[in-house]
């Protein structure tokens, strides 16, 4: 199984993207991985945020195929505690060809891509930049990788 980080716009913070390229190269050692970055619209002064997040949208299904297992990293989705994810990994690994993780841009998500998603994921209650949930959704899905294998990473 294959799995996707599709992000919205660049990580320009350069602390975050030595992380997220960290944690990535550590995520490729379980799993075929790839983050795919959508660039951000042009000329957002002029968009509402219904307008800016249906441009979004439209930009994310194009990168997205029929089969794929969607998971929306969304403030109203499941909650999970590490383990939780890695069970959760777990039976995703054994139903999806492609799993595919999307961070939207700061106005969400477009309802198409809503409508298209198969789950939703919340990291916390609490509100991140968009810049800091690609590096802390990155280090728990190594995370994840880590409880599945048994090894010393994770400590309960």
């Amino acid at each position: 199984m294959k799995t996707l980080l599709i992000l919205v716009g660049k990580t320009t913070d350069r602390h975050f993207q030595a992380g997220i390229a960290d944690y990535a190269s550590r995520i490729t050692h379980y799993m075929p991985f790839e983050i795919l970055t959508i660039p951000e619209i042009k000329n957002t002064k002029s968009l509402s945020g219904e307008q800016q997040k249906e441009r979004e949208g439209e930009l994310i299904l194009k990168q997205l195929q029929a089969s794929d297992t969607v998971i929306l990293l969304d403030e109203h989705g499941a909650e999970l505690r590490s383990i939780e994810l890695a069970q959760w990994l777990v039976k995703r690994q054994q139903t999806a060809r492609r799993l595919v993780f999307i961070i939207g841009g700061p106005y969400g998500f477009a309802p198409q891509v809503y409508q298209r998603a198969n789950d939703k994921l919340s990291l916390s209650r609490l509100t991140f930049s968009h810049q800091m949930v690609r590096l802390v959704f990155t280090e728990q899905l190594y995370r994840a990788c880590t409880i599945i294998k048994g090894e010393p990473y994770h400590h309960e």
